[in-house]
């Protein structure tokens, strides 16, 4: 039996799920997911591993339905609930999934395409019947989930974990946090990318903790879970920081006491998926008392490096690695960078996934002859904490031989009063290779400081570091998880001569 199931017999009393008013148990959890299994195998005895996809909101139905692929056998496989239609076919094309499961609101969505190719449509409710099975035992190293990558550099790829991928990934964190069965957390996060999966929704499983599910996001609902006093745990991406920090800071002195009065009972509050500023960590501890918890990990290895759960913070790093996981800084060779030098993070361990689906050829390319996979994030080692660099397809501008940091030059940026938020890219150059842009959001359209801002970061940051141009936009285009897509930041100066 699964781990993760086996380990809630041992608590079945106790409170699982909580949405909108309803509490259920770890037995209601059991005995709903069984159910589905039963459903899903019909008359067959096993999946075997076949990827079955499901677009179900977040909550019980959720777990359930996970849980219930789980134990038939199958590969489950989380469709984005806010993606268009086009954007989900890629992924039940990608995966040739045969079943689909839906919350019934999405029937109308999927129900004809599903149909016209002969896929098996589930509608939770509706079509759902109460049967009778045994079902498989499951190996651990059995595939167990298949989550897409965010697609901001290439298209999204289907990456693989196994049970036992995601019970080290798991166990790691358990452990790390110091996860109990008498926390309870908010999950905020969309469920089919590795930050709400894992860190959330199994961490407070396996812990058999409580998890509360809020289907949609908003700032005046988190701050009233906040107000109740029962949650222990937080775990959100920056944008979710920054929106909470400016509602906070809208509100009148009155509740914006009882607010940070509210917030005293958590015991960690955690920061990822993108990199946190470090004003947002600043100002988030003057409002609620707690310093995040910054760490580090992908779809492809769970969480491999962070900050510790007891110990120093610090502002602007990751942390350290992660128990279980081996990490190393290569060069371009992918050997080990000299002391004090950046390097690309390579990860080794159990956490790291088994492929990506139906591309053996990327997934070869994506470990060295060693067995490390390789991040493409470069990252340098200070005084024991790894300092992420950036993403280096994306991040790590080279420019007349300079091989520049664009988070370091985003992070001086946010410094000026009048800037909101900024993205900084490199665009091709025919004599530097790439020269240094931003684009930026103002705090006020009125007040842009375009004209001044090559010479007030000339004052901080070496000049070849300086942005070449500067674009005032609206919102910085971002995917679900927060993070900005680099790519249509390009876009915006096609144009641009420099």
């Amino acid at each position: 039996m699964l781990q993760l199931i086996e380990k809630a017999y041992s608590h079945t009393s106790r409170v699982a799920i909580k949405i909108d008013g309803h509490s259920y148990t770890y037995a209601n959890l059991l005995e709903a997911s069984y159910q589905t299994a039963a459903w899903l195998l019909e008359h067959q005895t096993d999946l075997r591993e076949k990827p079955v996809a499901f677009m179900v909101d977040p909550g019980f139905d959720y777990v359930t339905t996970q849980w219930g692929i789980w134990r038939a056998g199958g590969i489950a496989v989380p469709l984005c609930i806010t993606h268009p239609l086009p954007s989900l076919i890629y992924v039940l094309e990608d995966t040739g999934a045969t079943i689909l499961i839906v919350s019934p609101e999405y029937e109308i969505l999927l129900g004809d395409y599903a149909n016209a190719r002969g896929i098996r449509l589930l509608v939770l409710g509706v079509n759902q019947f109460t049967h009778k099975a045994h079902l498989p035992s499951i190996s651990a190293e059995r595939r167990a989930l298949i989550l897409y990558t965010s697609g901001t550099t290439s298209l999204p790829k289907g990456v693989v974990t196994t049970h036992l991928n995601l019970e080290a990934q798991i166990t790691t964190l358990i452990n790390a946090w110091g996860w109990t069965t008498s926390d309870h957390i908010l999950c905020v996060l969309p469920l089919h990318h590795v930050h709400g999966v894992v860190n959330v929704v199994c961490c407070s499983l396996w812990a058999g903790a409580t998890c509360t599910f809020m289907p949609s996001f908003d700032v005046q609902a988190v701050f009233s879970f906040f107000m109740k006093k029962t949650l222990t745990v937080f775990m959100a991406v920056p944008t979710i920081y920054y929106k909470l920090i400016s509602a906070w800071e809208t509100a009148d002195s009155s509740q914006q006491a009882a607010i940070k009065e509210s917030m005293m009972q958590f015991r960690l509050m955690v920061c990822g998926s993108a990199a946190l500023p470090v004003s947002v960590m600043e100002k988030w501890e003057q409002i609620s008392g707690h310093r995040l918890l910054e760490r580090y990990g992908m779809t492809e290895i769970g969480m491999a490096i962070s900050n510790p759960y007891e110990g120093e913070r610090r502002a602007g790093y990751i942390g350290m690695p992660l128990s279980g996981v081996e990490v190393m800084l290569a060069d371009d060779n992918y050997l080990q960078a000299p002391p004090d030098s950046p390097g690309q993070i390579l990860i080794r361990g159990k956490n790291v996934f088994k492929e990506y689906w139906n591309r053996p050829e990327e997934t070869f390319n994506s470990f060295t002859a060693e067995g490390w996979f390789k991040t493409g994030d470069v990252a340098v080692v200070e005084k024991g904490y790894y300092r992420i660099m950036g993403r280096q397809s994306v991040d790590i501008i080279k420019s007349g031989g300079y091989k520049i940091s664009a988070l370091e030059i985003e992070e001086e940026l946010r410094k000026h009063t009048a800037i909101a938020d900024v993205a900084v890219v490199g665009i091709p150059d025919d004599e530097w290779g790439e020269r240094v842009v931003a684009a930026i959001v103002l705090v006020e359209k009125s007040i842009n400081p375009i004209a001044e801002l090559t010479s007030w970061l000339r004052d901080r940051i070496p000049g070849y570091r300086v942005p070449r141009v500067y674009k005032a936009i609206d919102a910085l285009p971002r995917n679900a998880m927060g993070k900005v897509v680099k790519s249509d930041v390009k876009k915006l100066f096609n144009n641009e001569s420099v």
